[in-house]
């Protein structure tokens, strides 16, 4: 705290603040920091506020003393993968929120996209445009096909309703399952995944990162997929095997990828992904919508003048199991 009282922040960006900082500015000192100048700002920092899931240094910047860490965490992002090093897990004084509920129907809306792209070849039709060729052929419906949603949290569930509503049946695909469910239907736990994916047209990955689901799509998951099945990955990179799937569209034993994230970004030039048949590559900009920004900045807005007030904060995440759960969340 500092000696007027206020709350000290560190805002940790890419030279990219929140939009009007000054209305942070007015709630607390504010330090702004890139990850060089972190390790200097944050001893007896109040709050970090993390400007995205890009950061890797954190863990190099922390204070050994716990004393001088801050008390909460906010990530401009959904996920947190990047900040759950031991220190800060351990800290049981210490909050950690995230942006939860920012991109859910934008990421939903994008699903629905790469969907239909694949299934109206999409890609194929700008590059014969491209080409001048006028080549005609079909395309496939979507009605019908079934998805398989792993990842039941907020942005899973508004993909479903998404694609519910385009008339692909959906199930989906957690750490337990259960039938009934309002947006899946038929939820699979995780040892019924395998026997699901062989089932599924498409596979939607909206799952955190976490050790259980890091890898989940590997060789052996892949071969569970039908050769006609299509992979979506709106999650996060590590949830997939890379060189596995690399290797299962070179030898067709599955049909199509839309990947919006990846183990290593921005995704190298030599990757064989860009240049694969079949697959969609977008740069990490599935949730990013006009407006996205502000969005943001409102919600850490909201929870700061809860710190402030001594109010419980919203999205507060379970530091053991890398995500808001239901009794992290908050009201």
């Amino acid at each position: 705290m500092s000696a007027m009282g206020r709350p000290l922040l560190v805002a940790l960006h890419d030279g990219t603040p929140l939009p009007h900082p000054e209305r942070v500015e007015a709630l607390a000192d504010v330090r702004h920091v890139g990850e060089d100048g972190l390790a200097g700002a944050l001893p007896g920092a109040d709050v970090l506020l993390v400007g995205g899931a890009g950061f890797t240094g954190i863990v190099r910047a922390w204070p050994a003393d716990p004393a001088l860490a801050p008390r909460w965490v906010h990530v401009a992002a959904t996920g947190v993968e990047h900040v759950l090093f031991d220190a800060l897990v351990r800290d049981s004084g210490l909050t950690l929120t995230n942006s939860r509920g920012i991109y859910d129907e934008a990421i939903a809306e994008y699903v629905l996209g790469l969907i239909l792209a694949l299934a109206k070849d999409l890609p194929g039709t700008l590059a014969h445009q491209r080409r001048r060729e006028w080549r005609w052929r079909e395309s496939e419906r979507i009605g019908g096909r079934a998805v398989l949603v792993a990842g039941t949290g907020p942005i899973g569930r508004a993909i479903a309703r998404q694609l519910r509503a385009a008339g692909l049946r959906v199930s989906g695909a957690g750490r337990t399952g259960r039938s009934g469910d309002p947006d899946f239907g038929t939820v699979y736990g995780g040892g019924e995944l395998l026997a699901a994916l062989g089932e599924a047209d498409y596979i939607v990955l909206a799952a955190p990162l976490t050790p259980q689901t890091r890898g989940m799509i590997d060789e052996r998951a892949l071969r569970a997929m039908k050769p006609t099945a299509r992979l979506v990955n709106v999650g996060r990179g590590g949830l997939v095997v890379q060189d596995a799937l690399v290797d299962a569209l070179r030898r067709g034993r599955l049909a199509g990828a839309a990947l919006d994230v990846f183990e290593e970004e921005p995704l190298p030039d030599d990757s064989p992904l860009w240049d694969l048949p079949g697959v969609i590559v977008s740069p990490h900009m599935a949730g990013d919508v006009h407006g996205w920004r502000a969005a943001q900045a409102e919600l850490f807005l909201d929870n700061l003048r809860r710190y402030l007030a001594g109010r419980p904060l919203r999205n507060v995440v379970d530091k053991e199991r890398g995500y808001v759960s239901g009794r992290a969340g908050g009201p």
